[in-house]
């Protein structure tokens, strides 16, 4: 996060000035290009993409600019109820760009969510709710504006089976690279497997994933995403990370989007899987999405201070404050499936830690080192994972951070010794993430009066996200045998 001038920084400057931003540059640029099918695309509430397509003469008048489009609400998961299922999408003219995987020349638009008969944004869109946030931290004159960068780490397999009956359960995953099929009759095993927890940066051929790394890094640099770097992660079998560069809060959660899309995607290619699952396999490391976050007023990083502990600012030790007092909170969004907790636990480089510190990767706020340059000081929130709505998952920990900072919340003595060598008493003083779901999901009901600060997060959208998270997720997984629970017990 630095603000040298680079040939990168040139390159992302053409791509960003011949993104349309007008509805009148969006059919200019739909007749230069020779599009034709534009694809609106929208957030649902947990956070997957939808879509629908139209003929591209459909975009050429005025009317889905100022009458939008609509859809049917009740078909999309947490939002309306059957009865009142209308619902308008109205695109958002500076997101379009072409898309990247459809064979026919497509122009994918973003869109924002809107009720038809009060003609008010629709509260239970995330993009909705995003903006809000930035809007709000203009309104506390504390900032003008934010900067977001998430390392979403994810797996590429070969293959993924499951399934689940009354009288049956079962996952089965598969990878050349697992380490569970070095004695594979693979005519031939080649035997270059990464073994468990040493799958960060092997150079090919145990990196089997190099030019599909590649491949999915230029196209998304493309279509406007600027990413930074790619590499293996520490899982065995197919774990990777793309580092996207910095961007103001929903413009980056714009782009987690097009991230995820475009990976599946050319994986998909490749006769091979992707998923942001956060712990698919067991006893090695889980997928997280450690999120950097900074504040500016102008041209000022307000988390910079060259006196202070790590060269944060007082300021910025209040955000950290805010984080990690409601971190329980925040990770309902942040963390938000039954699964994040099996990788939120101790041994596994997870940060289950509710303490902040300049280097040690355990502690759930995290100050990087490898710069000195006011501009690139920032927080690292590591507990969330790329399962989240990026939407929701960044406005609740800037809602958080301001909350801190207009409260001057005190994070304590940063923690740089190796937590899990303190002894009994220093562990029991440090506070630890929730342990499940159903903790975090308690936190936030008990815990949420910050994020209906400035209206951002309403009291709607909590009500729905607890009750879709309890009664289609956490019932769901609660009612169903594990495979294990027969190792265990059918011989009582």
């Amino acid at each position: 996060m630095t603000t040298l001038v680079t040939e990168r920084d040139r390159e992302e400057e053409i791509v960003e000035a011949t993104r349309p931003t007008t509805p009148d540059e969006v059919k200019r640029f739909v007749q230069k290009n020779k599009i034709q099918v534009i694809d609106f695309k929208f957030n649902d509430l947990p956070g997957l993409w939808q879509h629908f397509s139209v003929p591209a003469q459909e975009l050429l008048g005025d009317s889905i600019w100022t009458d939008g489009i609509g859809f049917d609400g009740s078909s999309i998961r947490g939002f309306q109820k059957i009865q009142e299922s209308d619902m308008i999408l109205m695109p958002d003219p500076g997101t379009a760009v072409i898309d990247p995987i459809c064979q026919t020349p497509t122009l994918s638009i973003i869109c924002n969510i809107f009720d038809p008969v009060t003609k008010e944004p629709y509260s239970r869109d995330p993009r909705y709710v995003a903006q809000k946030a930035e809007e709000y931290l203009k309104k506390t004159k504390i900032g003008t504006h934010s900067f977001w960068g998430p390392e979403a780490e994810f797996f590429i397999f070969d293959d993924i089976r499951f399934d689940q009956g009354e009288n049956f359960g079962y996952y089965y995953i598969d990878s050349v690279e697992g380490d569970w099929n070095t004695g594979r009759d693979e005519k031939p095993n080649l035997g270059y497997k990464p073994r468990y927890k040493e799958g960060y940066f092997p150079v090919p051929p145990h990196d089997t994933l190099q030019d599909i790394r590649s491949e999915i890094m230029l196209t998304l640099r493309r279509v406007g995403v600027p990413v930074e770097c790619h590499h293996h992660e520490v899982a065995t079998a197919g774990q990777c990370e793309i580092d996207i560069r910095y961007s103001p809060l929903v413009r980056m959660a714009d782009n987690l989007l097009m991230y995820k899309y475009v990976i599946k995607n050319v994986a998909r290619k490749y006769n091979k899987v992707a998923t942001f699952m956060p712990k698919p396999i067991f006893k090695d490391n889980g997928s997280g999405m450690h999120v950097h976050s900074s504040i500016w007023k102008d041209n000022t990083n307000l988390f910079f201070d060259g006196k202070g502990y790590a060269l944060i600012s007082e300021t910025c030790k209040h955000y950290i404050g805010g984080l990690l007092k409601h971190a329980a909170s925040i990770l309902a969004f942040g963390a938000p499936t039954t699964n994040s907790y099996k990788r939120l636990v101790p041994g596994y480089e997870a940060p289950v830690n509710l303490v902040y510190s300049a280097r040690n990767r355990s502690a759930a706020c995290r100050i990087p080192m490898y710069s000195t340059s006011p501009a690139s000081k920032r927080v690292e929130f590591r507990c969330p994972d790329p399962s989240c709505n990026p939407y929701l998952t960044f406005a609740a920990m800037l809602m958080a951070g301001l909350d801190g900072i207009q409260n001057k919340i005190d994070p304590g003595q940063a923690v740089d010794k190796n937590i899990y060598e303190l002894d009994d008493r220093e562990k029991a003083k440090i506070k630890t993430v929730p342990g499940s779901l159903e903790d975090a999901l308690s936190a936030l009901e008990a815990d949420h009066e910050f994020l209906l600060q400035g209206d951002v997060f309403t009291k709607d959208v909590i009500d729905t996200w607890l009750a879709y998270k309890r009664e289609v997720e956490i019932d769901a997984i609660r009612l169903r045998p594990h495979p294990h629970e027969f190792y265990l017990y059918f011989d009582i």
